[in-house]
C-alpha cells in the first residue's frame, strides 16, 4: 500500500510567509574555537535555521555486507570505539549534494511511494557507492544505496567526490579525486542505478567539481596537491572542459581541453607547470588584484583521433602547456549570465606555516572566467578574492542569487590549530572589489564540532586510526531541483525558500550529518508543502 500525505497547500504557505535574501543575513560574529574535547554547535545566521536530512548512524533501507549506514561503513561492531581503543567503523563522507525533483523514481521496496525529492551523493571515503535520500520519505525508506558497482556488477565504484546533473543524457554525473585512477562516472537515478566509466573521454584526474553548461559542455575542477619545494605546494592542477560529441549520450566521448593562462612576464608565453618553484612571478600575478589574463582553451585528448581508453588528464594537460593552480576543488557558473561568467576555488596550502603566503596563493583564492558563450575558445581570468587566516581553504560553492555567491572552507585540523578556528561559510557580493580593505565576506555559518568528531580529533594521531578529526563543511547546494536543461545551475536566478527553492550541506567527518537550510519563523520558506509539513 502507498503511503499517503497530508500536504499544506504551497500557495496558502506562501500568502502567509517572507523572503530570507541574501541582504537579510546577519553576520556570524566568529567561528568557532578548537579546544580539544570539547564539542561545539554550529551557529547560523539568526535568520536561518537547519534540519536533519540524513545522518551517518541511519540505517538504509537495503543494507549490503559492507554498507549498513548511511555514513558509516559496516567494518567493525561498533560505529564508535571503545574506550581507550581508536577502532571505529569507517566513515564515508558524503560529499556534494545534488538536490533533483523526478517522478516515478523507484526504490528496493515495490510497494512503496517515494515521492518527487530527492538528494544525490556520492561518498568520499572508505568505499564508492552512490546513494539517494528520498527526501519525502519515512525513516524506514529514507536512503537508498543506489549502486556500490559499476554495471557489470562486478567492478566496485570507487570513492566519489563531485556530483551533478546532466538533463540532456539523463544521468547524475560522479567525479573521483583519485589522481590517475580517478574519473568521471554516469548514473542514473533510479534503483538500481546503472553506472558507467566514461573517462575515455573525460580523462583520469583527481577531478572533484563538475558542472554542466549550457551548450551540454562539462566544466571539471581538479584538486590533486603538487610536491612541497621550499616551504609551498606546487601548482599541480587545473580546470578542465569536456565538449561531448554527442551530448545526449556521453559514452561517446569527445574532446578534453584544459584551461591556459598568458603570462604577464613573458609575453605570449602560457603560464606552466614548474617542477621546482611554487613562488614564481606568475603564480604571484594570478594572486594579485586588478591583473586581467587572456586565456585559451588547448585540446588534450579527442576520442574520434585518440580513441576511447582511459588516459591520463593531469600528465597531458603539463604536457600541453596548460595553466596549474592551487588545488581547485570546485566551480559554479554566476546565474543570469548566460553561462560567461565561471567562478571556481583555489584551497591552497592548508597550513598557515606555506611559504606561498600572502602572495602566491597559500591561503587560497576564487578565480574568476570570464568569455563570450560558454563553448568560447578564448576569454579573460581574473582573481575575485584572495584568502587570508579568516578567509581561507576554499572548497565548495553555490550562488544565493544572482550577486551573492556562498564559499565554505575545508581547512583540515593543522589549520584549524593554528587558526584557532573550525570552518566557516562566506557570503561574497559578486558586485564588491575585495581589492578594497574595506569589503569584506560576511559569515553566516560557523561550523560546530559534533562529538564523533571531537572524539576523532583526539585520536587523530594515534597509530592506526584511519578517519578524519574535525567536521568539514561541504556540499553547499541550492537548487529547485528542476531536472530539465532549463534547470542548470546557472541558468536561473536563484530564490532559497521560493518557488521550491532549496538549500543543503554537509557536515562531513564525526556523525556525517547532511542539512537542509531553512528560514527561522519570521522568514519561513513559502513550499513547505511540498515536503508534507
Amino acid at each position: 500500500m502507498q503511503m499517503k500525505r497530508t500536504l499544506i497547500s504551497a500557495a496558502i504557505v506562501a500568502a502567509l510567509t517572507g523572503s530570507v535574501c541574501a541582504a537579510d543575513l546577519t553576520p556570524v560574529p566568529s567561528a568557532n574555537a578548537k579546544i580539544l574535547g570539547v564539542t561545539s554547535t554550529t551557529v547560523l545566521s539568526p535568520e536561518l535555521r537547519q534540519v536533519v536530512a540524513a545522518q551517518g548512524s541511519m540505517l538504509v533501507e537495503n543494507p549490503t555486507d559492507l554498507v549498513k549506514y548511511y555514513g558509516y561503513l559496516n567494518t567493525v561492531p561498533n560505529l564508535l570505539p571503545a574506550f581507550g581503543s581508536n577502532v571505529e567503523a569507517t566513515k564515508t563522507e558524503p560529499d556534494k549534494n545534488t538536490y533533483l525533483v523526478l517522478n516515478g523514481l523507484v526504490g528496493a521496496d515495490p510497494k512503496y511511494d517515494y515521492g518527487t525529492h530527492f538528494l544525490f551523493q556520492g561518498h568520499e571515503a572508505g568505499a564508492g557507492q552512490l546513494t539517494r535520500v528520498n527526501l519525502d520519505a519515512d525513516s524506514a525508506h529514507r536512503v537508498t544505496v543506489l549502486a556500490t558497482r559499476e554495471k557489470d556488477g562486478v567492478k566496485p565504484l570507487p570513492t566519489i567526490d563531485g556530483s551533478t546533473w546532466h538533463p540532456w543524457s539523463g544521468r547524475l554525473l560522479l567525479t573521483a579525486e583519485l589522481g590517475a585512477n580517478g574519473g568521471v562516472w554516469q548514473a542514473t537515478p533510479d534503483f538500481p542505478s546503472v553506472v558507467e566509466d566514461i573517462s575515455g573521454g573525460t580523462g583520469r584526474g583527481g577531478f572533484e567539481g563538475i558542472q554542466a553548461d549550457s551548450d551540454g559542455n562539462l566544466w571539471i575542477a581538479e584538486d590533486a596537491g603538487g610536491a612541497t619545494v621550499a616551504g609551498a605546494r606546487l601548482p599541480n592542477s587545473f580546470i578542465y572542459r569536456f565538449i561531448p560529441k554527442n551530448k545526449f549520450d556521453l559514452g561517446q566521448g569527445g574532446k578534453l581541453q584544459a584551461l591556459q593562462v598568458m603570462s604577464k612576464v613573458t609575453t605570449g608565453q602560457p603560464i606552466t607547470f614548474q617542477t621546482a618553484n611554487a613562488l614564481t612571478q606568475d603564480m604571484k600575478d594570478l594572486h594579485t588584484y586588478g591583473t586581467v589574463f587572456d586565456t585559451k582553451w588547448i585540446t588534450l585528448h579527442d576520442t574520434d583521433v585518440d580513441g576511447n581508453t582511459p588516459f591520463n588528464a593531469n600528465a597531458l594537460a603539463k604536457a600541453k602547456l596548460a595553466t596549474p593552480f592551487k588545488r581547485p576543488e570546485n566551480g559554479m557558473f554566476r546565474p543570469d549570465t548566460h553561462f560567461r561568467e565561471f567562478i571556481f576555488t583555489e584551497t591552497g596550502d592548508t597550513s598557515a606555516t606555506s611559504t606561498a603566503i600572502p602572495d602566491h596563493g597559500g591561503f587560497g583564492a576564487l578565480i574568476k572566467v570570464t568569455q563570450s558563450s560558454p563553448s568560447a575558445s578564448s576569454g579573460k581570468l581574473t582573481l575575485f578574492y584572495k584568502g587570508d587566516l579568516e578567509h581561507t581553504a576554499f572548497d565548495n560553492l553555490a550562488f544565493w542569487d544572482r550577486d551573492h555567491l556562498v564559499v565554505g572552507e575545508d581547512r583540515g585540523d593543522t589549520l584549524h590549530s593554528q587558526g584557532n578556528a573550525l570552518d566557516s561559510h562566506w557570503l561574497f557580493d559578486m558586485r564588491n572589489n575585495y581589492a578594497d580593505p574595506a569589503n569584506t565576506p560576511t559569515r553566516i555559518m560557523a561550523e560546530g564540532r559534533d562529538p564523533s568528531a571531537t572524539i576523532d580529533s583526539a585520536l587523530l594521531s594515534t597509530a592506526g586510526f584511519q578517519n578524519d578529526g574535525d567536521n568539514e563543511t561541504t556540499g553547499i547546494h541550492v537548487s529547485d531541483g528542476d531536472p530539465t536543461v532549463n534547470g542548470i545551475l546557472g541558468d536561473k536566478n536563484p530564490r532559497p525558500f521560493h518557488d521550491g527553492w532549496r538549500v543543503f550541506y554537509t557536515q562531513q567527518h564525526g556523525d556525517n550529518m547532511t542539512f537542509e537550510i531553512l528560514p527561522t519563523q519570521h522568514g519561513k520558506r513559502d513550499n513547505e508543502g511540498d515536503r508534507g509539513y
